[in-house]
């Protein structure tokens, strides 16, 4: 996806672009996005809410799902999703979200989104399951 199209995918959804999260990759095999943590995204400690992160990883793999509907369907929403959450992310971290598809079907798609530091130290680890509308 050229860089437009990029830009183009993350103006589409308002609350991604509220979190600062910008798209480096988004097909059907993968999407990609990074953030940088900042105080606002963050509990008590300067440590990023868990709320942030569930709402960073519905996010790239609500984008995922969106790409990969079928022909019929015209959009896609989340009817479940399951957050462990591993370690902290400190303000200034940046991080990288990584969704995947795990089965997608003709009325229901399953994502998985792993939450990364630059250095690789997984953070989150969220599945979600899609609804093909």
């Amino acid at each position: 996806m050229s860089d437009a199209a990029l830009k183009a995918m993350e103006a589409s959804m308002p609350f991604a672009k509220a979190i600062g999260l910008t798209l480096t990759r988004a097909d059907k095999e993968a999407v990609i996005g990074q953030v940088t943590v900042g105080p606002e995204h963050c509990t008590a400690g300067g440590i990023a809410h868990g709320g942030f992160l569930m709402t960073l990883a519905d996010c790239v793999g609500a984008i995922g799902a969106f790409l990969s509907l079928p022909a019929e369907s015209k959009m896609t929403t989340t009817t479940e999703s399951k957050t462990n959450l591993i370690s902290g992310a400190p303000v200034g971290t940046v991080l990288r979200a990584t969704a995947a598809p795990v089965s997608v079907g003709r009325r229901l798609q399953v994502w998985q989104t792993r939450i990364e530091t630059e250095a690789g130290k997984l953070v989150a680890l969220t599945t979600q399951s899609q609804m093909n509308l």
